[in-house]
């Protein structure tokens, strides 16, 4: 090999290297995404709360209703952010791959629990099942968080994933009580909304 060409290898491996560094160190983007999913389903978890209290009264069709609409109204703003972010710098570094890929996976095993979960009430004619699921989501919630975490760099991503993890059995000790769905809607504001809100804050002006 001429020198020629070890510099010409040397600079290919450099110039990776420097791609390989900006990429790691481009922000999230997902914040957004996370503070709409705490804020309307924190909304939700607040009606739900309210209903176990007395405050209101909602029967089986009303429920379908506060539930199905916050997951449609979610589905519409996921589709409008995720069209936001397209073309943005560092939306392809393999932090935000990962960050995007992760999340994805999360609200997909969401949706596909409802789903199992509801069937499995319909089945045993038992509301166990739907009372079980806001601790499955904070299991996975931990999950993302980790991936987010390890793929970024950034440490302070662990503490919500630490925090989801502990809340999951916390809202199984809350299984019929009324304040299950108020734990429930905290929860989202100190482990989506506002991690949310800090990783929008850290997006440069250039990519909001």
């Amino acid at each position: 090999m001429t020198d020629d060409q070890i510099k010409s290898l040397k600079d290919d491996i450099s110039y990776m290297k420097s791609l390989a560094d900006e990429g790691a160190s481009a922000p999230l983007l997902g914040g957004s995404i996370l503070v709409a999913a705490g804020l309307i389903f924190g909304i939700a978890s607040l009606g739900e709360w309210a209903n176990a209290t007395g405050l209101i009264v909602l029967d089986g069709i009303q429920h379908l209703y506060l539930w199905g609409g916050a997951g449609l109204v979610f589905a519409v703003t996921l589709t409008v952010l995720i069209h936001r972010q397209k073309g943005r710098p560092g939306v392809m570094s393999p932090a935000n791959r990962a960050f995007g890929t992760a999340w994805m996976g999360v609200g997909l095993a969401i949706f596909s629990m409802a789903v199992a979960l509801s069937l499995l009430g319909y089945k045993t004619q038992s509301n166990l099942p739907g009372l079980v699921f806001p601790s499955l989501i904070f299991a996975l919630y931990g999950a993302g968080w980790a991936v987010s975490a390890a793929m970024s760099g950034q440490k302070w991503l662990w503490w919500p994933a630490y925090g989801s993890w502990l809340l999951a059995p916390v809202l199984a000790w809350f299984v019929n009580d009324p304040s299950l769905y108020l734990v429930y809607a905290i929860g989202l504001v100190f482990l989506a909304l506002v991690p949310g809100l800090m990783l929008m804050r850290r997006e440069p002006s250039t990519t909001v």
